[in-house]
């Protein structure tokens, strides 16, 4: 998403780029032929120059724009004193209109783009001057034209806030999407990670153990023993290398919803034969993760009415099983046995279930306490309930109600 918005960023810059250009363009074509146009007289050669610096300020650099306009502010008002007090502006002067155009540009400029300690100063001083210019001709015409100008003033200010508006709206919808990636990545490296590197620990304290009875161990148990943590040192890799491809993904071609959510490989969504951006997809592999789960041992009951599950549902029931899991693994050590279950509840949801009848003696693992609360999270985003706690005859449960349609969804 960052590189999104730095491309959006770009795009707004080049525009920009091009407008000024352009306006810059039919500014000083219209100035010269007004030049060319008016009397060679010293008040006419000063409505002309105001008109430059105010053209000047609406084509200044960001990073001149309130120094630009503080002048442009300056040069206008000075004009105004010359012409309506020291001088006879005896023919009109159609550089005027650029001028008037001019400011109401910066105006619109400074309350878009400056900072608030400047804007409301900057913007009051810019709307007298444009009120002030019908001074130039005389008191009348200052009558008449004060109330035409107040509205155009009015529409340069309503603009600068509007695009104000944007910008704001805009910055906090970036800041939101990044906040979500970091929530993202955060849960990817709890439920996939934090999963395999605990096995890695519980079978390494099991050899640790079993090497400080002194039972001697034969060759094929201490290969047994290190295969175990092999494998499980392998599907860390693994996973570490999945989510490098999504955030790679998402950041250089964007995924699609199938993609986003781990569709697995060859299933809809995804063509046949590429690998998951994600270590989850279908139900399916829920098998190999509770058959791999053997302290204690866990079975697996699937529904077969399930059918087939949206993307995000079937992602989210693998995760509560594989968190759940980790979390018997850590606090659960005189658990017997662990029942998984994912069937069809009232209403047509998905209910996944992980119940084990420990009595929560732990072992010595770390625990960060964000597991549940990114369940939570994940569950509710998807508009279903999750539930944990202890259950009436003894262990402990996992329990999450999760919408099978679309419309059961949260939108």
């Amino acid at each position: 998403m960052s590189d999104t918005g730095t491309g959006l960023d770009r795009v707004h810059s080049v525009g920009g780029c091009l407008m000024r250009l352009a306006y810059g363009g039919f500014a000083s074509l219209y100035l010269l032929l007004c030049l060319i146009a008016v009397h060679r007289e010293p008040p006419q050669l000063v409505v002309v120059l105001c008109a430059t610096g105010a053209n000047a300020a609406a084509l200044a650099p960001s990073r001149w724009r309130s120094h630009a306009a503080a002048g442009a502010a300056a040069l206008s008002i000075a004009g105004t004193v010359y012409l309506g007090l020291a001088a006879d502006l005896r023919h009109s002067n159609p550089a005027e209109l650029a001028e008037v155009g001019g400011l109401l540009i910066v105006i619109a400029r400074t309350v878009w783009k400056d900072p608030r300690d400047r804007l409301v100063p900057l913007a009051v001083v810019l709307g007298a001057v444009v009120l002030t210019v019908p001074l130039r001709w005389s008191p009348v015409a200052a009558l008449v034209f004060t109330a035409p100008l107040g509205i155009t003033v009015a529409v340069a200010l309503g603009v600068g806030l509007y695009l104000r508006a944007v910008d704001a709206r805009r910055s906090r919808s970036l800041a939101a999407a990044r906040r979500d990636e970091r929530l993202e990545l955060a849960r990817d490296l709890h439920d996939f990670v934090a999963h395999h590197v605990t096995g890695i620990v519980v079978q390494a304290q099991a050899a640790r153990f079993t090497a400080q009875s002194g039972a001697a161990q034969s060759p094929d148990q201490l290969d047994t023993m290190f295969a175990g943590i092999e494998k499980a040192g392998t599907e860390a890799l693994t996973s570490m290398r999945q989510m490098v491809g999504l955030l790679r993904d998402a950041q250089h071609t964007g995924a699609a919803d199938g993609e986003a959510f781990g569709t697995a490989p060859g299933a809809a969504g995804g063509p046949a034969g590429t690998a998951a951006t994600r270590p989850v997809g279908d139900l399916s592999r829920l098998h190999d993760l509770v058959a791999g789960f053997t302290d204690p041992p866990a079975t697996l009951a699937l529904a077969p009415d399930l059918g087939a599950l949206p993307p995000e549902v079937a992602a989210s029931v693998h995760r509560v099983v594989q968190e759940s899991l980790t979390n018997i693994r850590k606090h659960a050590a005189d658990a017997a046995s662990v029942r998984v279950a994912v069937a069809r509840a009232a209403g047509g949801s998905v209910e996944v279930s992980v119940r084990d009848d420990g009595q929560g003696r732990g072992r010595r693992l770390p625990s960060s306490g964000f597991g549940l609360a990114g369940l939570t999270e994940r569950v509710d985003a998807l508009g279903g309930r999750l539930h944990a706690g202890p259950r009436p005859e003894g262990g402990w449960e996992v329990v999450a109600h999760l919408p099978a349609t679309a419309e059961g969804r949260a939108k």
